[in-house]
């Protein structure tokens, strides 16, 4: 009996065994192909400022602009044409001098970049101009002032700053207001220098200032006494410089040396903290002007200027806000063409309204910034102040009020917290009575800012 379950055990066994053979053993579902990564593109952006010679303060302080610029666009990590973009910033120096300008120029040409940030100069901008025109290079410049760069019919040229036109003009304006009834002139004979000496000239002139003494020197010089003694010799009520800060300086010393009693004024390249270290205290009360609004009236200026110190352990010289949002437009306009191919994103950058740390930024059709302000300060105690805004977008300058306004009403309400505190609960009462007038005085300044810019966008 249990052999013959031993045989039915091996006929079931192999009856199970056969059937096992017959059947195909499913295949097994292949796992889901990992996501492909995002190619990466490296967009090329050149930056060219003087790093050597007298004012390579101010170029390292345009590189430090470009620089924080590039390295928050990477951090973000931008998309454009389906590809992860990460921007390389190739820094040239051009000393200054046309003639290295336009080597420089062509080296970036050569290296394909995808655009250009500066020069620094209008002397060095505007030669290299033609050559980035020709290889159909971007280019926007965060300081270079010249009306020429723009008026030559590129259309790869822009800037992001007032000109020599709007910024003449104003302190032209400013020199009326002053009550001055003659001035003599003092140009660099530079492209900056002579572009705004000559825009100056025409605004006096307009208002009925006379000019009694035209002079000229270059951008090396360090010893101006032969020139200022012919001025002294007019009794000029002020002396106007077209120059930069590091001939500036010295000329408002030897000014004073000289007992030359006439009040000094000059554009955006006097306007910096090394022309205060290099004048001394000549520079008191000396008077000089700045394209757009004060950064501490602008609603991204504070946090812009924070982030630079923080950053490079420097103060701000002059132009490093206006090269960041130059590299900021430039990658917008990419971002908006969704490319980063020159011939793509240049017409992107013509219609461009970015909303930028010195200003809302919109071109006319020459590449010229719109509305350009300009502000002027005057030098006290070792420091730049503010004095008033002179042309420009109605708009900005509304806005900037509002943004003055409701910072009054916080102090206000800061002042009646603190007030009430430090009295106690029993003059509570009569310390918020006090305020009211104060509260309510900020609030309709809000109101009277809001509603003047309503009012220049419904014009505008």
């Amino acid at each position: 009996m249990q052999a013959k379950l031993s045989v039915v055990a091996l006929s079931v066994a192999a009856v199970f065994t056969l059937s096992a053979c017959g059947q195909k053993e499913e295949p097994k579902p292949a796992a889901a192909p990992a996501p492909a990564a995002k190619p990466e593109v490296v967009v090329k952006l050149g930056h060219v400022a003087p790093m050597t010679g007298p004012q390579a303060h101010l170029g390292k302080d345009n590189e430090n602009g470009a620089v924080l610029a590039v390295e928050e666009l990477n951090a973000k990590g931008l998309e454009i044409g389906g590809a992860t973009v990460k921007f390389q910033l190739i820094n040239e120096d051009d000393g200054a001098d046309p003639k290295q300008g336009a080597i420089v120029a062509q080296k970036l040409v050569d290296a394909k970049v995808n655009g250009v940030i500066g020069h620094l100069n209008s002397g060095t901008t505007i030669p290299a101009s033609k050559l980035y025109a020709d290889a159909g290079i971007p280019q926007i410049s965060g300081s270079a002032t010249n009306p020429k760069y723009t008026q030559q019919g590129f259309a790869t040229a822009f800037r992001v700053m007032a000109n020599d036109v709007q910024q003449g003009k104003s302190l032209g304006d400013f020199a009326v207001k002053q009550g001055i009834k003659t001035v003599a002139i003092v140009d660099d004979r530079t492209a900056y220098g002579q572009g705004l000496a000559d825009e100056f000239r025409k605004a006096a002139e307009g208002s009925g200032i006379k000019v009694v003494a035209t002079e000229y020197t270059n951008d090396k010089a360090t010893d101006f006494k032969a020139i200022l003694t012919k001025i002294k010799s007019t009794k000029a009520e002020l002396v106007f410089f077209g120059g930069m800060d590091a001939q500036g300086g010295p000329m408002a010393k030897q000014m004073k040396e000289l007992g030359i009693k006439a009040k000094f004024l000059g554009g955006d390249g006097i306007c910096t903290p090394e022309f205060m270290k290099l004048g001394g205290e000549a520079t008191e009360g000396q008077f000089c002007s700045l394209p757009g609004m004060p950064l501490e009236k602008l609603a991204k200026g504070p946090e812009f200027k924070e982030k630079f110190t923080k950053k490079f352990g420097a103060e701000i010289q002059l132009y490093a806000p206006y090269v960041y949002d130059a590299v900021m437009v430039m990658a917008d306009s990419m971002k908006r063409a969704d490319s980063v191919d020159p011939a793509k994103f240049l017409p992107a950058i013509g219609k461009t309204k970015y909303d930028g740390v010195t200003a809302t930024i919109e071109f006319d059709a020459q590449g010229d910034l719109k509305g350009g302000a300009i502000s002027i300060y005057q030098y006290k105690g070792g420091k730049l102040e503010y004095v008033e805004t002179l042309g420009g977008s109605p708009v900005e300058t509304a806005k900037a009020e509002v943004k003055e306004a409701v910072a009054e009403v916080k102090d206000a309400a800061k002042a009646v917290a603190g007030a009430a505190t430090a009295v106690g609960k029993e003059a509570v009462g009569e310390v918020k009575e006090a305020a009211k007038d104060a509260v309510k005085a900020g609030a309709e300044a809000v109101k009277s800012a809001a509603d003047a810019t309503k009012a220049s966008v419904e014009k505008k």
